[in-house]
């Protein structure tokens, strides 16, 4: 595949499936995960994950640019929805449940000496959920006095327990309920 060459609609879809079973496989099982369960999962032969992923590494950091894509889309959408009182705890909360999923691919990218180096996406990132934050905080739907270094942090916080400590779903869900509700305007 030459980088000038527009992939055909079939191998787009084959690479988005195997993306896609590549974060779940990893997600659950880990470093015990194989290529082989990957195309299976993704129901493609394991010549056509090659194909697209020549190595594991290539296959982890392409799973990674995906999902700092799909955080950014995300917010853009939660902007253009236009809705700031609730755009704010929408996206805080995505940002907990998408960070827990991927971090098994962060664990085995660092793990195989592979720098994680998030740059423009991270500033990116930042920047748009402030515009969130702001928009919240015009809205009248989070408490005026608080600053996004507060709210990266909290973020921050959450994910690496969670991360860290295996939190299960419900205590995941509970504890981003305790923090929105102490974001929120009263």
């Amino acid at each position: 595949m030459t980088p000038s060459k527009p992939m055909r609609a079939d191998a787009r879809r084959n690479r988005a499936r195997i993306l896609a079973a590549a974060e779940e496989a990893f997600a659950e099982r880990g470093t015990s995960a194989s290529t082989e369960e990957v195309a299976d999962r993704a129901g493609v032969a394991i010549g056509t994950v090659f194909r697209h992923f020549p190595t594991k590494r290539d296959l982890l950091a392409a799973i990674m640019k995906e999902v700092r894509g799909s955080l950014i889309d995300r917010a853009e959408a939660l902007i253009a929805d236009g809705d700031p009182g609730t755009a704010f705890f929408d996206y805080f909360t995505f940002l907990v449940e998408r960070s827990t999923k991927v971090g098994t691919v962060v664990s085995l990218l660092a793990e195989e000496g592979t720098p994680i180096e998030p740059g423009e996406q991270i500033r990116a990132l930042t920047h748009t959920f402030g515009s969130l934050l702001d928009a919240a905080r015009d809205a009248g739907t989070v408490r005026p006095e608080v600053r996004l270094d507060e709210v990266m942090a909290l973020l921050t916080g959450t994910v690496h327990g969670a991360l860290a400590a295996g939190w299960s779903d419900d205590l995941r869900h509970r504890t981003v309920t305790l923090i929105l509700d102490a974001l929120r305007a009263h």
